[in-house]
């Protein structure tokens, strides 16, 4: 019985791994010069491998067809992952938010303790091989690639998405997956800087704010919130708590959404509007565009000035209450209209994929053709930021590995 993994990501090396554990001849192709190419870049490049938590806390920060991943992670859940044999040389250690990382700061200790696994299952690495066709022949399978055709007895596609097209990521899959009468959803880039309408971010690019909170709505309802840290860029906002903010926006952008941040999360309106006025009565005959230092970042005094249309050269004790209360509004409601985002190229994953709804949850077996397996960002599964997108993959993998395997055995 043979498998054959068409993608060597997180998911592909876990899929074909487990596949060999289970007593298959895998072939594992890869179209990049090496295994694990996105894996380099999560985290920062420390690769946050999972997070520390039970099943329902992975679950519930899956935000797309979560349901569908239960026999996924109750599989193979996070501290599964970490006691996996792979690993047993790889130190982890537990960040803030369960975040898992190794001990290193490494993503090449992942990779190549997974390598180093794979062959020592003697499973085939053909690196630099795309694959052009996979196609069901005499129940088996050709996988076409530009250098020959593999036969194999089951494949697992485990392509990715779209995210991140420098580490190959470049939508193959669905191609694929539409080869077998697949359905794949629209798909977006998700966990990305986003673009707003408004011209004065250029002025604040670079500028990184900590403990101010993010409201994200959508017709006057929140969709998301929450308190962290954000950075300005030429053309937009990114940062934690802007990507995440995105996961929630990137397929809605039309129904066009507004972001407001709260520069002093701390301070309720009227505590606020009492703290400027505290300072403005120590320096009554300042100009307004000086009289926010012990406020604000520097670079953000004069955005704020501008937005509150009060003349820079005014006085502060000829600032009147209304005008305090401009002020406060706009440091309390700091307000963002996204209009598109950074795109493929800067999202760290892709929302959308292959519809979960004709893939066998508790084998991850297509629906529409026996012997067809699907795992990793390709399906339309995905997950807010802190290591759940890869336990997805790593997951996804070993299920489908495991179902792989067993399909071979009963075929």
């Amino acid at each position: 019985m043979r498998v054959g993994v068409v993608g060597g990501g997180a998911a592909g090396m876990l899929a074909a791994a487990t596949a060999a554990e289970n007593g298959a001849s895998v072939i594992l192709l890869e179209k990049n010069e090496k295994l694990g190419k996105k894996l380099y870049i999560t985290g920062k490049g420390r690769c946050n491998i999972t997070n520390d938590t039970d099943v329902q806390g992975l679950l519930a920060h899956v935000l797309t067809n979560p349901r569908f991943l239960n026999s996924a992670f109750y599989n193979f859940d996070s501290r599964a992952l970490m006691g996996y044999e792979a690993f047993k040389g790889v130190p982890f250690k537990t960040e803030r938010g369960g975040r898992v990382f190794p001990e290193s700061d490494k993503a090449d200790d992942i990779n190549k303790a997974l390598e180093q696994h794979l062959r020592g299952l003697n499973v085939k690495i053909k690196l630099n091989t795309a694959v052009k066709k996979i196609a069901a022949v005499e129940n088996a399978f050709e996988i076409v690639t530009s250098g020959r055709t593999e036969r194999v007895n089951a494949v697992i596609i485990a392509t990715g998405g779209l995210s991140y097209p420098s580490t190959g990521s470049t939508g193959d899959g669905y191609a694929f997956a539409r080869g077998f009468s697949h359905a794949v959803t629209d798909v977006y880039p998700s966990l990305v800087p986003l673009i707003t309408a408004e011209k004065w971010v250029a002025d604040l690019e670079g500028l990184s704010l900590k403990n101010v909170r993010c409201i994200a709505k959508i017709s006057g309802k929140i969709v998301y919130e929450e308190t962290g840290e954000m950075l300005f860029t030429h053309s937009g906002v990114s940062g934690p708590i802007i990507l995440r903010a995105s996961a929630f926006l990137c397929s809605r952008l039309q129904d066009k959404p507004i972001i407001t941040i709260d520069l002093k999360p701390a301070l309720t309106h009227e505590q606020l509007d009492a703290r400027i006025l505290r300072d403005f009565s120590q320096i009554q005959n300042r100009n307004f565009i000086n009289a926010l230092d012990a406020l604000l970042p520097k670079r953000l005094i004069e955005t704020v000035v501008s937005l509150s249309e009060i003349p820079p050269e005014k006085k502060v004790n000829t600032i009147t209450r209304a005008e305090r209360l401009v002020v406060v509004n706009i440091l309390k409601g700091l307000t963002l209209t996204p209009t598109a985002t950074a795109g493929f190229k800067e999202a760290i994953i892709t929302k959308g994929g292959v519809d979960v709804r004709e893939i066998n949850p508790s084998s991850l077996m297509s629906k529409k053709q026996a012997g067809v397996f699907f795992a990793g960002e390709v399906l339309d599964v995905d997950a807010m930021t802190g290591g759940f997108n890869l336990q997805i993959a790593f997951s996804t993998g070993r299920l489908a590995g495991l179902g792989a395997s067993r399909f071979c055995r009963i075929d």
